[in-house]
């Protein structure tokens, strides 16, 4: 392609957008030509803006980048995405992969690989950071279900609800956020192949990762 590749960043947070912004603006191959919170933003400045790649992070309120992803791909517009987020579990991967993202980075990706990824995005080429193409091809060899194991924290934060703890009063019992406890909770259903909180908890109790009185 011919010119600097137009990039759109999407993310709920302020402080990660002006970082990026700082990073890409920098770099006379790239023109930042617009910033969106969530994803119903970004499926409108996509269509008036016309980016070459959208920078899209996951996890956003209103309307969530894989919903958006879905509906970019949907739309036909001609726009790669290229993910980037701090999540990789399969939960969050493989459905953002599925929705049409071409490549998926996380944000603790070096400054080099992130321009060379946004600049292969816009080429149309699949980039992968190293843990998500691991996660890729560990599916591709064995497909079946694999169960994957609660972090301490969402042990903790299940706990609390098993015990009947209110997402407030957790957050409160482990000096984090409500929103930091619903989205551990998000990780704990996605694990656990359920959808809400009482069936976290039977599910946790009848693999043994709460036991009556304890965890």
């Amino acid at each position: 392609m011919t010119g600097p590749v137009r990039l759109l960043i999407v993310d709920d947070h302020p402080v990660v957008r002006d970082g990026l912004r700082g990073m890409f603006t920098g770099d006379p191959g790239f023109q930042v030509v617009g910033e969106a919170a969530d994803g119903t933003e970004a499926l409108a400045l996509t269509a008036t803006l016309r980016p070459d790649v959208v920078l899209m992070d996951l996890r956003m309120p209103g309307m969530d980048g894989v919903t958006a992803i879905g509906r970019l791909v949907r739309s036909g517009s001609p726009a790669k995405v290229l993910v980037l987020t701090t999540y990789d579990t399969d939960a969050d991967v493989l459905p953002a992969i599925e929705a049409g993202a071409t490549g998926y980075l996380l944000k603790d990706a070096p400054r080099e690989e992130l321009v060379r990824a946004v600049r292969s995005a816009a080429r149309g080429e699949s980039v992968l950071s190293p843990s998500v193409a691991g996660r890729l091809m560990g599916r591709l060899r064995d497909p079946g279900p694999a169960e994957e194991p609660l972090s301490q924290r969402e042990l903790e934060v299940l706990t609390l609800v098993a015990r009947g703890s209110s997402n407030r009063e957790a957050a409160a019992r482990l000096f984090i956020s409500e929103a930091t406890v619903k989205t551990h909770l998000l990780h704990v259903y996605a694990k656990l192949g359920v959808n809400d909180r009482a069936a976290a908890v039977a599910a946790a109790y009848d693999r043994g990762l709460l036991t009556p009185g304890g965890r």
